[in-house]
C-alpha cells in the first residue's frame, strides 16, 4: 500500500493546531485531537499553497508570544 501523503492525485485537506502549525492531511483520514480542519477538501497543490500562503512564521504561538 503507497503511503497516502505521497500520492499527488489524493484528496487532502488543511489542518491547524493551537500553536499556529498548519499540516497537510489526507481528507480520508480522521482529524487527529488537537487539530482543526481549515481548508476543506482540495487537491494536494491547493493545500500546499494554502499552507504556504498562510504559514509565514514558523515558530509556534507560545514562542511568538514571549518574544
Amino acid at each position: 500500500m503507497q503511503n497516502p501523503f505521497e500520492l499527488k492525485e489524493g484528496r487532502f485537506i488543511v489542518l491547524l493546531n493551537e500553536e499556529g502549525q498548519y499540516s497537510l492531511w489526507p481528507a480520508s483520514f480522521d482529524i487527529p485531537l488537537g487539530w482543526k480542519m481549515v481548508l476543506s477538501e482540495h487537491s494536494k497543490d491547493d493545500c500546499v499553497n494554502y499552507i504556504n500562503k498562510n504559514w509565514t512564521d514558523m515558530r509556534p504561538n507560545s514562542l511568538k508570544l514571549n518574544n
